[in-house]
């Protein structure tokens, strides 16, 4: 009978391409996985991984064990969920990986929130940019709270439920006094910044590719004095008065002292940003808890940084 857990070990080798890529992330030696992975071979008789370069890629058996081990371990999942529900108790663990600029505004107040509600209920959030959704189908995370900019295709992979959140524009941000200041009140024209010293994110960035897309449809390709993702970063060159930056409105304080911040009116930057988790037939009450959480801090966030009308 095949082990689940070296099915496991072998996708999540197909999907980080090495085998000491993979321990890493399985908190594993790579010779335990090498061990491992060779007994599944032992099992099924056949040669499941090659050589690749540098890396590792699944062989035609291989591949076809693995779209069969998807579907074991999502059955797997869903019986999971299946006995949670006859508890009917949410869980004691869940793992949460969010975007930085996301972390003040909703991940924070949602987890206050979930600590109060579920006191029983300890979340572990990851914050990265990196390959959020990768990581929830390997289940190393149970939700991301992710984003999405809408001149962008969507990509969501197979077997991933994703519930929208907050649309959640960029906003001009000036130093308080600049020449193109306001206050949530006063729109800007992209096409005025084409003049000004601008700070972005980098262009490899899904941010740093709508920027450069609204720029490009407003008539003009930014070079800008400063490139970063780190929006603390953008926000203090903002401040200082050498730059303007493009920020969402979530990662943005209004209490941040020295900032003006004005809506775009010609060729808005929209992010969605939403919850994800794997597709169950059976709602799990522990990742249901912790994206209702989220969707109560987005909805008073939404309601507290209501443009004026």
């Amino acid at each position: 009978m095949l082990d689940i857990r070296r099915l496991h070990m072998l996708k999540t080798v197909a999907a980080r391409g090495s085998i000491t890529a993979a321990a890493q992330s399985l908190e594993l030696s790579a010779g335990a996985v090498s061990q491992q992975l060779a007994a599944l071979r032992h099992d099924v008789g056949v040669d499941l991984l090659r050589p690749d370069g540098r890396t590792v890629a699944l062989t035609e058996a291989g591949r076809v064990l693995l779209e069969h081990a998807d579907r074991i371990l999502a059955a797997m999942e869903e019986a999971e969920c299946a006995v949670a529900v006859v508890k009917g108790t949410v869980g004691t663990t869940a793992t949460l990986a969010a975007l930085p600029s996301t972390v003040a505004g909703i991940v924070a107040p949602a987890l206050t929130a979930l600590g109060v509600d579920h006191p029983q209920l300890a979340v572990t959030c990851l914050v990265t940019d990196q390959a959020q959704l990768r990581e929830l189908t390997l289940g190393t995370v149970d939700v991301v709270l992710g984003q999405h900019y809408h001149h962008l295709p969507k990509t969501t992979p197979k077997g991933i439920a994703v519930s929208p959140l907050l649309d959640d524009p960029l906003l001009v941000v000036t130093a308080a006094g600049g020449a193109t200041s306001g206050s949530d009140e006063r729109s800007v024209a992209l096409r005025d910044l084409a003049a000004l010293h601008l700070v972005v994110p980098p262009p490899t960035t899904d941010c740093g590719q709508a920027v450069l897309h609204a720029c490009q449809q407003a008539g003009f390709t930014p070079t800008p004095r400063y490139v970063t993702a780190d929006i603390a970063a953008q926000l203090a060159l903002a401040r200082s008065g050498l730059a303007t930056a493009l920020v969402p409105r979530t990662a943005i304080d209004p209490a941040t002292p020295g900032i003006r911040t004005a809506p775009i009116e010609d060729h808005p930057i929209q992010r969605l940003l939403f919850a994800a988790t794997r597709r169950t037939e059976t709602t799990n009450p522990t990742t249901a808890a912790v994206i209702a959480a989220l969707r109560t801090a987005a909805r008073q966030h939404r309601t507290t940084h209501r443009p004026p009308a």
